[in-house]
This record gives structure tokens, C-alpha cells and sequence, in this order.
């Protein structure tokens, strides 16, 4: 038939998603020749998936897995990047064992696991496959940390400071900026300078971040 081309290729988005046709599309194309069977047909279909689309998912499968076999910090670094908001670093950073322990505690409540839970378990398998391969994770670092994206080095994948749980963007962002002058001279000085709450400067204790950083800059004369 002689559909015009761009009109063919707008009903066929329509159709390809289950929007059907309209009155007047069905009638020029009726009009246009096209056997009746496949008007019906165009007017039934729900979702067609593009062959274009399939054959680009099918051409990223193969670039990920070459870099997973032949760059594997990279690709660990890149994953953890994409899926930093499910990474406990806390965990991961111990090894091995620790990450064992932590998907035992999900795999025990089953159906009962959280979507966050059920995401976090995803994360450790990788990362156990990563330390299987020789690849460790580094705790994060108050001078070395980026605020939210992961850094390979020659010790391992260094982590984000959002990659600590219950430490905003924000926050990290703020404590990127304020390192970039003197070190920080005490926990108060950095919070002062980042402007931070007590709760993220708690968290980056607890996490090891602030070791050698006095609790405030006043200096004792005894």
C-alpha cells in the first residue's frame, strides 16, 4: 500500500504501545489497501518490544561483561557507583565474613526481607564476588572520599561519603568543599567549616573517618 511513510511509522509508536488506533487512522488505512486482519490485529496489541531496543540491551550485555572479565575494578566501580544508595559500607568494608553474616540475616526473614533488604542483598553478592576475585574495599576517607562517586586506587575500591548510611548528599558535598583548604584541625573545625549536623559527624566516627581529629580545637595547659 501507499501509507504515507511518516504516517506509518506514528501509527506503528501508537500501536507498539498499546494506544490502538484512531477512527480516522483506521480509515485511511483501510483507504490505503491495508487487509483488514491487520487493522484488527493493530487495534488488539497491547506492547511490542522494538527490535532495535532489544538488539542495544543485547550490544550493553556484552560491553559489561568484557569489562567485568578484563577490568573488573572498573566494573565494580562503576556498579557501586550506579547503586550507591543501597551500599553499606559499613558492612562490606569488614571483608568477606561480615558480608556472609549480613545476607545470612536477610536470607532468614525470606518473604519477610524490605525492599531496601531485598536490594542490599544484590549488593553484598557482588561484593562477595568482588573480594573472591582479589578485590578490596577501602574504608572511606575524610581527604580522599568523593562525595558520591566511587574511586579505584592501587589499594582498592575507595568508597563515596554517601556510601555511608544515614550521610546525605548534601553533607558529603559540604565536606568535599571544606577539606579543600587546611586540614580540619579538630571534629569541631570540621563541622564548623562543612556545616554539619552531630549526627553526621557521629557517623563518620563510628566509621572510622575521624581517627587522629580531636573532639574540639581548644588546646588544655595541663
Amino acid at each position: 500500500n501507499d501509507l504515507p511513510p511518516l504516517t506509518a511509522f506514528k501509527i506503528m509508536e501508537y500501536v507498539r504501545r498499546g494506544r490502538g488506533l484512531t477512527p480516522e487512522e483506521e480509515e485511511l488505512m483501510r483507504e490505503k489497501g491495508v487487509p483488514e486482519w491487520y487493522v484488527l490485529s493493530c487495534k488488539k496489541i497491547k506492547y511490542m518490544f522494538p527490535k532495535a531496543h532489544a538488539a542495544a540491551y543485547v550490544m550493553m550485555a556484552f560491553r559489561i561483561a568484557w569489562f567485568k572479565v578484563h577490568h573488573p575494578m572498573a566494573f565494580y566501580t562503576a556498579y557501586y557507583s550506579v547503586r550507591a544508595d543501597g551500599f553499606d559500607a559499613g558492612t562490606i568494608v569488614k571483608g568477606s565474613e561480615a558480608i556472609h553474616r549480613a545476607m545470612r540475616e536477610i536470607e532468614v526473614k525470606g518473604k519477610g526481607a524490605t525492599q531496601k533488604e531485598q536490594d542490599a542483598y544484590t549488593i553484598y553478592e557482588v561484593a562477595q564476588e568482588m573480594y573472591a576475585r582479589g578485590i578490596r574495599c577501602l574504608s572511606v576517607d575524610l581527604y580522599r572520599s568523593h562525595a558520591s562517586r566511587f574511586q579505584m586506587t592501587r589499594e582498592g575500591i575507595l568508597p563515596p561519603f554517601t556510601a555511608l548510611q544515614g550521610l546525605g548528599s548534601g553533607a558529603a558535598k559540604n565536606i568535599m568543599a571544606a577539606r579543600a583548604g587546611d586540614p580540619f584541625l579538630s571534629q569541631e573545625d570540621l563541622k564548623i567549616r562543612a556545616g554539619i549536623s552531630k549526627p553526621v559527624i557521629e557517623i563518620l566516627e563510628e566509621h572510622g573517618c575521624l581517627k587522629g581529629l580531636d573532639t574540639s580545637s581548644q588546646m588544655s595547659m595541663f
